[in-house]
């Protein structure tokens, strides 16, 4: 690899050819400013022109300041990172800025959170020498997210996120100068665009302009109305993320905390997703055995392959991208549409409650739930199997308004029977995992044999699209892919669509390493090690875990035999799986 050296601060410093001064600086341990870059696992978003400009640095012998984050270096540039002249632009570019946002810090969703009042106090701004009239926009919602367009600075990350990493394209830049902000296209609605509500736009936002629909209020005054009972749910990637809210290093596991937690809120009932994915595992799992079975009979109508369906923005993805390929998605429902559908009819006929009178509440790591709550199959006459869905970071402010102290709380179980799991459910927050999952209990039931080894690893890591050909004697090899990302995922749709797919079985998430980097997580701020701490950290839980394939969960077992009879059968279809539909955007050229 060829290198170059050059001096930054009056240190040398050798980097391979092509690095940008940002990252030289970093390898160095100099932090430059910055609002514009974003790298997003390995992915450094490049629909961004560098026009934040706070991470201008001087190079010597160039007349202009140079924007440190697209300025290649060059052998023996010579670089001031904290010149007198470098600085007084910075705080001139952040003041400018800041003249034209809002000032409501205390009501804002990202206060505390948020890099442009981190860059403020670094640079120790205190008042604002620019005054002027301000850009006003009103604040619009969807089922999953609120855009408040007055606080958009331009940086464009959300637009890069949309367009590169998902290829989804529903957000861009509108307008210029001082009301230019990044917005939809005729200002539609999201509802209306191509949106997918990954919210992977809201994980990069360094800002308020974009956050998740908080339904936290809601919560608390359904704890305290006598006449409903309240149950909640909570998924696997949530135990290995919370503890970050709370100054806990990442990728603590505080499955226990989290369920004492929930029972020091007030609610009634409180049930483990993780029930639910092995739920999903003998359902997803049982359909790939009916549609492998038939396709290596020679069934040509059978659709193979057979892709994931737990992930809410990837079905939307494909209802509106590729809405002619959606009878190869499992019908299947996702663990919290099945923890819904079973705690509203099975578990409310248990203990003597309407479903009407019932709320059901799921705690997630993603955003998209929120819409996947709302949409009209998942309802029975009107009434949603999930009431609503809360992210990790709105569990962490239930905590918080609560005065609970979390690190010191005591270890709870969760309540049963929807509270056992296996190590095959908790390994459904990361990338790989459904796929591992169903295959621990997919091939021991294709080969009536025990599975010397459960671990899958070949279908395990971080790369945003892998592939593996896994041997099931005496069946045949069965061939897998495992991507993320919308972009990845599109890459084995336009393979189905031309007929020259390899695969048999494939998993897709929308977000970067799955769900353990969903967009209601803990803000890491490009931080990739907190993901890959995140990451071990399920995989610990699974090894830690007493029964760690789905099929032999006993309250799996005991709800087959006393209400759905057994997978796939007629009661759990009706309860169980949905169905998909046509939502590709038709746009009306007259209008």
């Amino acid at each position: 690899m060829d290198t170059i050296k050059l001096t930054i601060d009056n240190r040398t410093v050798e980097v391979p050819k092509g690095t940008t001064i940002l990252k030289a600086a970093a390898q160095m341990g100099i932090k430059i400013p910055t609002l514009c870059n974003f790298e997003l696992e390995g992915l450094a978003l490049k629909n961004h022109p560098g026009g934040c400009r706070v991470c201008v640095v001087e190079v010597a012998g160039r007349r202009n300041l140079a924007p440190a984050c697209i300025t290649e270096c060059m052998p023996d540039m010579v670089v001031k990172t904290n010149s007198l002249r470098a600085v007084n632009a910075r705080r001139t570019v952040l003041e400018l800025m800041l003249s034209d946002h809002p000032n409501d810090c205390l009501q804002c969703p990202k206060s505390g959170k948020c890099e442009l009042q981190a860059l403020a106090a670094d640079m120790g701004i205190r008042d604002i020498p620019y005054k002027g009239e301000q850009s006003h926009y009103p604040i619009t919602l969807s089922p999953s997210i609120v855009r408040d367009e007055s606080k958009c600075i331009m940086c464009r990350r959300c637009e890069a996120v949309c367009h590169e990493y998902q290829t989804v394209g529903a957000i861009g830049a509108v307008d210029r100068g001082f009301p230019a902000v990044v917005s939809t296209a005729f200002g539609e609605d999201l509802i209306d665009t191509n949106c997918i509500f990954c919210g992977q736009c809201i994980a990069v936002c360094p800002v308020g302009a974009l956050s998740e629909v908080d339904h936290t209020a809601r919560i608390l005054r359904d704890i305290a109305n006598p006449d409903v009972k309240t149950c909640v749910q909570v998924a696997p990637a949530v135990r290995v993320a919370l503890g970050e809210e709370f100054g806990m290093p990442a990728g603590s596991i505080v499955t226990g905390k989290i369920a004492a937690a929930l029972k020091a809120i007030g609610f009634d009932y409180v049930f483990d997703t993780d029930w639910s994915a092995d739920l999903t595992i003998m359902e997803e799992g049982t359909e790939f055995i009916q549609r492998i079975k038939a396709y290596l009979a020679g069934d040509k109508n059978v659709k193979i392959p057979l892709m994931t369906s737990c992930c809410p923005a990837w079905v939307n993805f494909y209802e509106k991208f590729y809405p002619e390929l959606r009878e190869y998605p499992s019908t299947a429902k996702s663990p919290q549409g099945m923890f819904g559908a079973t705690v509203k009819s099975y578990f409310a006929e248990k203990i003597g409650v309407a479903r009407e009178n019932l709320v059901s509440v799921s705690v997630m790591p993603c955003v998209a739930k929120k819409y996947e709550c709302e949409r009209e199959e998942l309802k029975v006459n009107g009434n949603p199997d999930v009431d609503y869905s809360i992210t990790t970071r709105e569990l962490a402010r239930l905590i918080k308004i609560c005065n609970i102290d979390f690190t010191t709380l005591p270890e709870a179980k969760f309540d049963s029977p929807l509270g056992e799991s296996t190590g095959a459910a908790v390994i459904f927050g990361v990338t790989g995992g459904v796929m591992e999952a169903a295959l621990r209990t997919a091939v021991e039931v294709l080969t009536g044999k025990t599975l010397p080894k459960i671990d899958f690893e070949e279908v395990r890591g971080l790369e945003g699209l892998r592939e593996a050909t896994v041997s099931v004697p005496g069946v045949a090899d069965v061939k897998v892919a495992v991507a993320y990302g919308m972009k990845n995922a599109r890459v084995i749709m336009e393979q189905i669509k031309a007929g020259n797919c390899p695969y048999h079985f494939v998993e897709v998430m929308a977000c970067p390493g799955g769900c353990i980097d969903g967009a209601g997580q803990p803000y890491h701020h490009g931080d990739a090690s907190i993901v890959k701490a995140r990451y071990a950290a399920i995989y610990k839980a699974d090894r830690e875990m007493p029964l760690r394939k789905s099929h032999e969960n006993p309250e799996i077992i005991s709800i087959y035999k006393e209400f759905y009879g057994e997978p796939c059968s007629e009661k759990s279809h009706h309860l169980l799986h949905t169905h998909y539909f046509d939502k590709k955007i038709k746009f009306d050229i007259e209008k």
